[in-house]
């Protein structure tokens, strides 16, 4: 099976790239968000704005995709790419990819960034995060997984279909994460 990650300038490209082939995936960096693949997955490492200009003019194009059934993962920043807006952004409609109804806002707690491992609300498992915004979606009923940083619970995974997202880091969170990784690549592509 082949994934595509797509190279919006974000950061992890490397490790991602590595912990897919791990999966047993082959994996393929472009910068065209349209590219015919298994599976599209949106890394996780950058500001919202930056990502939805480099995304922009595929915007159309993967929306379309997304509603014909293409499989879709995204990391941390990727995760938040598949809301409607970022607080980060200013607020403004469409930046997103809008597959999830909902915004990204700041953390309302007292120390941001969060960067550090936090437990997984119910099965406990400990993931990395590394990020100062959060997911709001408007329907709650698409959130698969929770976390805490601080007094503040947020969103730690999201799915629809054949969409998902996830704000912590799995390549960065050891076997756990990588075991998750799986899952979820799984889950999506059946």
């Amino acid at each position: 099976m082949k994934a595509t990650l797509f190279d919006y300038g974000a950061g992890n490209l490397h490790s991602l790239g590595r912990a897919l082939a791990r999966l047993g995936l082959t994996v393929d960096v472009s910068t065209d968000a349209t590219v015919e693949t298994d599976l599209l997955v949106l890394p996780g490492v950058g500001a919202f704005g930056l990502a939805a200009d480099r995304l922009a003019p595929a915007r159309p194009a993967v929306r379309a995709a997304l509603s014909g059934g293409r499989p879709l993962v995204g990391i941390c920043l990727g995760m938040q790419l598949l809301f409607d807006a970022s607080e980060e952004d200013g607020l403004t409609p469409g930046r997103g990819l809008s597959v999830l109804e909902g915004t990204v806002t700041r953390l309302k707690t007292r120390r941001v960034p969060h960067i550090g491992w936090s437990r997984l609300e119910g099965d406990g498992r400990a993931m990395y995060f590394a990020h100062s915004y959060a997911c709001r979606p408007a329907d709650v009923s698409v959130v698969t997984a929770w976390a805490r940083h601080d007094d503040e619970r947020f969103p730690a995974a999201v799915r629809r279909g054949r969409v998902a997202g996830v704000q912590f880091h799995p390549e960065k969170s050891s076997g756990e994460g990588l075991a998750l990784l799986e899952a979820l690549v799984r889950e999506v592509t059946s």
